[in-house]
């Protein structure tokens, strides 16, 4: 088992100011313990946040080529560990190594080479009508990042943090802490200085609030639940700093009655189902029809029976692996008997494990059917292989109803016409539209509506996220 107590900060491994609590790091398939990490508190987090702020001073007036360059160091060493990422984040989290070689793992060197892009080519100064326009590193950058994509959510804050010239503290989750050490471990090969990338691992009561409420942090970034989001916002308030927020998410998917129906469902089940539906954009409503909808039901039956679940390190392609963690799988387990209580057809999985499975986090591909907005399982996140199917009488009807929910981080739409799927596309109130089976884009930013969060990440709307804005008056000729 892996000892990780210790704390990166201002360039070096430290142990942790006052007494180590060391928690143990627990692989999801077998409920067993893989390492143990120390929990910070206060005293390490401004211990942290100190050596961003002396850092910021000279980082922030480094050249662009010099963080291009930089930038290109880290790269060169992610893929170099890429395999490595791969397989601790299927250890500590549970996805299928298929998952997090294809995925989970490239992700995060995909944020890296676009802020190294968008650097390359940033206009950092402009004229607008005589005033100078200076785009400035906003300063000590603070990020608390979840469990569920790990490496993907810290690259897509630390990457364009370090492009923009900031300085960073990173608390990871920490009940999948490994991946963000490993990262720690290229930063640090890479020469990034003493100061501008900091880590301390801890749970949200201990770090967490400590950075969100930190005088000298200029900015906190935080995603994970909108419970907990609200909370940074709390902490960020008496400061006056920068909040931006990726939050929850209830995405609907809306199959128009001009779809193909067998692609449309069965494409939509294995969106949600991957990753064991442990995604914020996971297309967890459906909306289908009425007169489709038994013809839909039988499709997501056929295409669930399909799925395998299978232990991590041996999945197929396709297969799912366990929930991330213990409190998780309480929760889905939970979530899926309410759906039963509460009288919608049962089309699939179920609650206890799938067989073979007698301990690990493993969870049944579950699909409900004839599902009305006002159920529980329609309106609460569930953050697990759960769909609800919902009928709708018409495309209003539709609309009205994807709209109905406090989120709005994700949507999908499917139709045989462009044009009519991007004319729904337009009236849904989230953040991002997928149509037909449209996949990710690290170009084009993500973000939610309403309390699926504020701001973007990704691509330039991400880095910008991470600049202020001055004008500078009566600056002459440039």
């Amino acid at each position: 088992m892996r000892e990780h107590l210790k704390f990166y900060i201002n360039g070096e491994w430290v142990e942790p100011i006052g007494q180590v609590r060391a928690q143990e790091v627990i692989n999801p398939a077998t409920e067993q313990p893989i390492a143990r990490i120390a929990l910070g508190e206060k005293a390490d987090a401004d211990r942290a946040v100190e050596a961003a702020k002396r850092a910021f001073e000279s980082y922030s007036q480094t050249s662009k080529a010099e963080r291009v360059a930089l930038l290109g160091r880290v790269i060169d060493i992610f893929k170099r560990r890429m395999d490595e990422l791969a397989q601790t984040i299927s250890a500590e989290m549970g996805a299928p190594l298929w998952l997090a070689t294809a995925a989970q793992a490239p992700s995060g060197m995909a944020h890296f080479a676009e802020a190294m892009r968008i650097l390359d080519d940033y206009e950092f100064e402009d004229t607008i009508h005589g005033a100078r326009i200076l785009r400035e590193p906003i300063g000590v950058c603070a990020f608390i990042t979840p469990w569920n994509w790990p490496i993907n959510q810290i690259a897509c804050k630390v990457a364009p943090a370090l492009a923009a010239g900031c300085t960073v503290v990173l608390k990871p989750s920490e009940l999948a802490p490994l991946n963000a050490i490993l990262l720690t471990e290229i930063l640090d090969e890479a020469g990034v200085p003493p100061g501008v990338f900091n880590l301390v691992n801890g749970d949200g009561p201990g770090v967490g609030e400590a950075l969100a409420s930190h005088p000298d942090v200029d900015l906190v970034s935080f995603t994970g639940s909108t419970r907990a989001g609200i909370l940074v916002s709390k902490a960020a308030a008496a400061t006056i700093k920068r909040v931006t927020l990726e939050l929850g998410g209830k995405s609907p998917n809306i199959i128009l009655d001009d779809a193909d129906l067998n692609r449309a469902v069965s494409k939509g089940i294995f969106e949600m189902m991957n990753n064991s539906g442990q995604s914020c954009n996971a297309p967890s409503r459906m909306f289908v029809p009425r007169e489709l909808h038994d013809r839909a039901v039988e499709i997501a039956r056929a295409t669930v029976d399909g799925i395998k679940v299978m232990s991590p390190d041996i999945a197929e392609r396709g297969a799912v692996g366990p929930l991330a963690n213990a409190g998780q799988f309480h929760k889905v387990q939970a979530m899926i008997q309410a759906g039963i209580d509460e009288g919608a057809q049962l089309v699939a999985g179920g609650i206890g494990r799938p067989e073979p499975f007698e301990r690990g986090y493993f969870v049944k591909p579950t699909v409900f059917a004839d599902v009305t907005n006002e159920m529980i399982i329609a309106r609460e996140e569930i953050f697990g292989p759960v769909l609800a199917i919902l009928p709708y009488d018409d495309e209003d009807h539709a609309v009205a109803m994807a709209n109905d929910t406090p989120y709005g981080l994700s949507s999908y739409v499917q139709s045989g016409s462009i044009e009519r799927a991007r004319k729904v596309a337009r009236r849904i109130r989230a953040g991002d539209v997928r149509i037909n089976g449209a996949g990710a884009n690290y170009k084009a930013p993500f973000g939610g509506y309403k309390q699926s969060g504020n701001g973007r990440e990704w691509g330039a709307f991400g880095f910008e996220e991470f600049l202020e804005v001055k004008a500078g008056l009566g600056w002459g000729d440039t």
